[in-house]
């Protein structure tokens, strides 16, 4: 048969997608073994009932055909007005793209702001998936290490440097895996660089609602910055509707007027029937997105206290987002030899820091995503695994 294209075939780069310890968990717990899975940023509750029961509602009211491709306009408008909020300036509908997903997102902003050879800068460590929708477009990853000792907050020297040349860079605030969230300074000095080297920034700020610490500021926010950004939101991790692959993105008029042709010839929209649901989700306001987070905020505490001075266990205190990482490198192991080990040993499954680029070499992702007494237990085994390495 014919060899498929090299775009295609290249897309993890050294065809390793950094998730073998995820599946191979998945099949243990196939297999009946009682995993605790503290892997990817699954809510451990389902969406909302009164969310499905309009989505139910929808659907049997008749919408279930072609929705409009760049979103239901009610919807856009809805978005618009969160967006207006937080970036503190005007956002109308026409700013805004519905897309099925965060990462229908993050492909489409890549396709509008990259060329097939272009640099597309990105901060290591990254999302998994970040490479593979860099290489999609033809376009080539360059990671821009940030360092666990500095808080995971973005290399602004190193930046500079890799900006040279660069057409884009991709963001993600507060981050996935590290839980960081970019200071003042840290936007700043990316918005004084973007605007330096003429570069597009590409903002993921899916986990917009889960900031424990300090605030989120949306780089678009910034003076001279909204012209040059294309922002990605979702209600994924907002309103527990991962499943439902609903998200936006933001940009200036013309460019999103580029990208709706873009969606013609891709996704061709996002099924009506789910935008009617997001549109009443963000009409519950800010009560039911707490609600979602509260958890993580909680189990996030309670790891930090029980690893406080842990001798071989080192958390990087996050300030959003729904996971903790942990530099486990006191105890001789790699990431993905600690990741491998615990889960043959304790029947945890954490994701190795290796999985999001080389500066998280070293360290374990832990996704807080159990019940309470789960987390719980997981963590204790967690902990005495470390403990019993050091021995």
């Amino acid at each position: 048969m014919p060899s498929p294209s090299q775009r295609i075939a290249t897309l993890t780069g050294d065809g390793d997608d950094g998730w073998q310890l995820f599946y191979r968990a998945r099949a243990m717990k196939a297999a009946g073994h009682d995993v605790l899975e503290l892997t990817i940023g699954e809510h451990d509750i389902g969406t909302d009932p009164l969310i499905l029961d309009e989505m139910h509602r929808a659907a049997r009211a008749g919408h279930t055909g072609y929705a409009a491709v760049p979103g239901v306009a009610a919807l856009r408008a809805a978005v618009a007005a969160r967006l207006s909020k937080q970036h503190g300036r005007r956002v109308t509908a026409d700013h805004v793209l519905i897309v099925p997903g965060g990462q229908a997102g993050l492909f489409a902003a890549h396709h509008a702001a990259c060329d097939a050879g272009d640099r597309a800068l990105l901060i290591d460590p990254y999302y998994a998936t970040y490479p593979g929708t860099i290489r999609a477009v033809g376009a080539l990853p360059v990671p821009v290490p940030a360092r666990s000792e500095d808080g995971f907050q973005p290399d602004l020297a190193a930046l500079a440097v890799a900006a040279k040349g660069a057409r884009s860079l991709l963001i993600n605030s507060p981050n996935n895996p590290t839980g960081a969230v970019y200071s003042d300074e840290s936007l700043s000095g990316i918005a004084a660089i973007a605007q330096a080297h003429d570069l597009w920034v590409i903002a993921d700020e899916v986990y917009d609602t889960q900031v424990w610490h300090g605030r989120h500021r949306p780089i678009a926010s910034l003076p001279g910055m909204a012209a040059r950004t294309l922002s990605i939101g979702s209600l994924s991790k907002s309103h527990a509707m991962t499943g439902s692959r609903l998200g936006w993105v933001c940009g200036p008029e013309a460019v999103i007027a580029q990208m709706i042709t873009l969606a013609t010839h891709t996704t061709y929209g996002v099924p009506g029937y789910i935008q009617e649901a997001g549109l009443f989700a963000l009409a519950q306001g800010a009560a039911i997105e707490a609600s979602v987070a509260a958890p993580f905020k909680r189990r996030r505490d309670l790891l930090l206290a029980r690893i406080e001075d842990h001798p071989y266990l080192r958390a990087i205190p996050p300030d959003g987002a729904m996971y903790v990482m942990l530099d486990i490198r006191a105890t001789g192991l790699s990431g993905d030899e600690f990741a491998a080990r615990l889960l043959d040993a304790e029947l945890v499954a954490v994701m190795p820091g290796e999985s999001f680029g080389n500066a998280a070499a070293g360290h374990v992702r832990v996704a807080l995503t159990l019940p309470d007494d789960r987390f719980a237990d997981a963590i204790a085994r967690l902990i005495g695994f470390a403990e019993t390495l050091a021995a």
